[in-house]
C-alpha cells in the first residue's frame, strides 16, 4: 500500500509550533498564522483530554488525544516524555501511523536533538533532518 502522508507538525511542550512540513497536496493550504493557531489549539485540547481520561494508579497512563479521524484526513499524535508532540496528517485509510510517527521521532532524535547548534523549544532549522525525513517519506 502506498503511503499518503499529507503533513507533519511538531509542537513544543509549551504549545508552540516548531516545525511544519507538507509532503503531499490534499489538505487546504494554511498560512503560518493558521498553523500557529492550530498548534496552540491542539495543545490545549490535548491537555484537557488528558485530564478527562479515567483515573488510574499511574498518571502517565493518561495519554490525551492519540488520533482524530475525519472523512478527509486522519490526524495522529505522538507525545514524547518531554512533552513534544508530533502531529501526522494522513489519508483516513492510512495504516501503521504509529510506526510512521515513531520513525519521524527517531529522525528527530538523530538529526535535531543531537545537533549541537539546535536550541530546545526553538523552530527546527536542520537540513539533515529535512533531507532524511523527505527521503524516508518520499520512498513510501
Amino acid at each position: 500500500m502506498k503511503w499518503v502522508v499529507y503533513a507533519l507538525l511538531i509542537i513544543n511542550k509549551a504549545g508552540g509550533l516548531v516545525y511544519n512540513r507538507t509532503f503531499h497536496s490534499g489538505l487546504n493550504v494554511m498560512n503560518t498564522n493558521d498553523l500557529l493557531v492550530l498548534a496552540g489549539t491542539f495543545h490545549g485540547i490535548h491537555a484537557i483530554s488528558r485530564n478527562l481520561s479515567p483515573t488510574s494508579a499511574d498518571p502517565r497512563d493518561a495519554t490525551g488525544i492519540e488520533s482524530l479521524q475525519t472523512s478527509r484526513f486522519l490526524l495522529s499524535c505522538r507525545q514524547t516524555l518531554t512533552g513534544t508532540k508530533f502531529l501526522l496528517f494522513t489519508e483516513p485509510a492510512q495504516a501503521n501511523t504509529e510506526a510512521i510517527l515513531h520513525r519521524c521521532y527517531e529522525l528527530y532524535s538523530d538529526f535535531v536533538m543531537k545537533n549541537p547548534f539546535y536550541s530546545l523549544e526553538m523552530p527546527i532549522r536542520c537540513e539533515k533532518f529535512e533531507r532524511a525525513l523527505q527521503g524516508w517519506i518520499a520512498v513510501r
